[in-house]
C-alpha cells in the first residue's frame, strides 16, 4: 500500500474538518458575478502569462448566460500598465512577463468570447486581488451584494488573492471549479483544495447555475 491515498484532496480535506476547517459558508440571497482576468493575455497560449483556458471560458460563458437571465450584477477584471510600467511596482520584478499587459493593448483586452455587455462593470487593477487598490468592495456594497461568485484565472494567483479578499470584505465566496484555471495543474488542485480548505466554497458548476436559476425577486429560494 502506498502512501498516495493520504495525500488525495479528499484526505486533506477530512483532515481538516477533523481540526476545525472546511466549513460552508454557503450561498446568501444577493449574489454578484466576478470573472477575473479572462483577458487575451491570459487565454491567448501564444502569450508569456497565457495557457489553454479553453474549457474555463467556456464554463464561464454559461455562467455569464445564466447570471445575464437573472439580472445579477456582474463585473470583470483586466490588468493594465502604464507603458513605463510604474505602476507595475514590485509586480514586475517578480513576474517580468507582466510587462506584456500595457494599457491599450490587445493582451489587456477580454476575450471576446465572453461578449462582455456595455453595463457589465470592467474594472482595471494592478496586483492580483480584484479588491487591492480598486473600487470594488464599494461598489458590491452599494449594491447590497452578500455573495460573491469568482470565476477567471489564475487559480493559484489572481483568483485566490480575490477569494482572499472578498471573504475579508463579508462577501461569501463561491468558486465553480470548472470556471477557474491556472498555467500549472498542480497549483490548481493544490489551490482549490485550500480556498476551500479556509477562504470560500468551491463546488461545481452546475449547482451554482441551479442556485442562480432558483432566484427570485426577494433573494435565493
Amino acid at each position: 500500500m502506498t502512501d498516495e491515498p493520504r495525500h488525495s484532496a479528499e484526505s486533506v480535506l477530512a483532515q481538516y474538518a477533523a481540526k476545525g476547517l472546511a466549513g460552508e459558508m454557503g450561498f446568501g440571497r444577493r449574489p454578484a458575478l466576478l470573472v477575473v482576468d479572462l483577458i487575451l493575455g491570459f487565454t491567448r497560449v501564444s502569450s508569456p502569462l497565457g495557457s489553454d483556458l479553453d474549457a474555463v471560458v467556456e464554463a464561464t460563458r454559461r455562467l455569464l448566460d445564466c447570471a445575464r437571465s437573472m439580472e445579477l450584477p456582474i463585473f470583470f477584471t483586466t490588468t493594465a500598465y502604464s507603458d513605463d510600467l510604474r505602476d507595475a511596482g514590485l509586480f514586475v520584478l517578480k513576474v517580468p512577463s507582466l510587462a506584456v499587459l500595457v494599457r491599450g493593448s490587445e493582451e489587456v483586452e477580454l476575450d471576446p468570447r465572453l461578449e462582455r455587455r456595455l453595463r457589465e462593470t470592467l474594472i482595471e487593477k494592478q496586483y492580483a486581488s480584484a479588491f487591492f487598490g480598486t473600487a470594488l468592495a464599494s461598489e458590491l456594497t452599494a449594491l447590497s451584494v452578500d455573495t460573491l461568485i469568482v470565476s477567471g484565472a489564475t487559480t493559484s494567483g489572481c483568483i485566490r488573492a480575490t477569494v482572499v479578499d472578498a471573504m475579508q470584505h463579508g462577501f461569501r465566496p463561491i468558486v465553480p471549479a470548472e470556471c477557474v484555471g491556472d498555467r500549472s495543474p498542480e497549483a490548481h488542485r493544490a489551490n482549490l483544495m485550500d480556498i476551500q480548505g479556509k477562504y470560500g466554497d468551491v463546488i461545481e458548476l452546475e449547482e451554482v447555475l441551479t442556485y442562480i436559476q432558483r432566484l427570485s425577486a426577494g433573494g435565493a429560494g
